[in-house]
């Protein structure tokens, strides 16, 4: 089993010491950083399973530090514990409501601060089912978002997105290339909903080429027109000269046969309940499939809209 890895970040050396030897190396990969700038450049090029952050430190401090992570969709389930030498009751009040999983004041016992990072990664594990490769929320997430609009009474739209060629695409590229598509769409989601949609919408990785996207009746058509302008000018620089050039690819399909397909596009199913009455997770999740395929049925990037009573 993997190790999990722990980023650990103060600007003073011998904090960093005693966090190192407390933290032993057989259980978790450690990363140090002795700022709060260098701390989200390490955290943004390759996101730790836990962080440990002090308080006070130059550039950014641990309360900023916090806020940034939680305002990227990407990082916003990162469980930090927030280290600090202040023990008032409004210090502590401030770094929760930043986001900070934990609060523990130094000097602290090794021992306890060991107990409280097993006690928030077995808790992240638990809450957070975010998908490895895009650390968007995963099903059990989408699961609760939609059921939480359904018993809401508000109106609501699900987006079900879905890359079409992409098998294709995988297997002559390879899978890193496939990885990198799928981080590109998810980036390209993120960045729609930053610019069309609301702060509550919600943004989920389903699985492999697949995604959701949970927001407002009234905004779910700005964001899928973005998706899919910012989505093709995106993929189509992940392909060779060549390939962009003549404007397909040769491969071949699911019965081993070669055949000459479209480069990759992308398909959206959007469901709503401003037409008819929405009760369960499965129901939405089954309109969303039949509309995605038929989505898929017209050549290029595409969205359909459910307007069925």
């Amino acid at each position: 089993m993997a190790k999990k890895r722990i980023l650990i970040v103060d600007d003073d050396p011998d904090i960093l010491d005693v966090l190192r030897l407390t933290i032993p190396e057989e259980e978790y990969e450690v990363v140090e950083a002795q700022d709060g700038q260098e701390a989200l450049s390490k955290t943004y090029e390759r996101p730790p399973d836990l962080i440990i952050l002090d308080y006070i430190m130059p550039k950014l401090d641990g309360i900023q530090v916090c806020q940034k992570l939680k305002k990227d969709i990407l990082l916003r389930h990162l469980p930090v514990i927030l280290l600090t030498g202040k023990g008032d009751v409004k210090d502590k009040v401030k770094g929760l409501d930043a986001g900070a999983d934990d609060y523990i004041v130094k000097p602290f016992d090794p021992q306890e601060l060991l107990a409280r990072i097993r006690m928030t990664l077995r808790r992240s594990e638990i809450d957070l089912d975010a998908a490895p490769l895009t650390r968007l929320p995963g099903n059990v997430s989408i699961f609760n978002e939609i059921d939480r609009r359904i018993k809401s009474g508000e109106q609501f739209a699900v987006a079900y997105v879905d890359l079409d060629k992409f098998k294709i695409f995988n297997d002559k590229y390879g899978f890193a290339w496939g990885d990198r598509i799928i981080q590109e769409t998810a980036r390209v989601l993120i960045k729609a909903v930053e610019e069309k949609g609301t702060s509550d919408d919600f943004i989920g990785h389903i699985g492999g080429d697949d995604f959701v996207i949970v927001t407002e009746t009234n905004k779910v058509d700005q964001i899928c027109k973005l998706v899919i302008s910012q989505f093709d000018k995106v993929t189509l620089e992940l392909y060779p000269p060549e390939d962009r050039k003549k404007g397909y690819i040769s491969g071949k399909d699911r019965q081993g046969k070669k055949v000459k397909v479209d480069l990759i596009s992308v398909s959206i199913g959007v469901v709503t309940n401003r037409s008819r009455k929405l009760t369960h997770v499965a129901q939405v999740a089954e309109i969303g499939a039949e509309l995605k395929e038929f989505a898929k049925k017209t050549k290029g990037s595409n969205y359909v809209k459910d307007k069925r009573k």
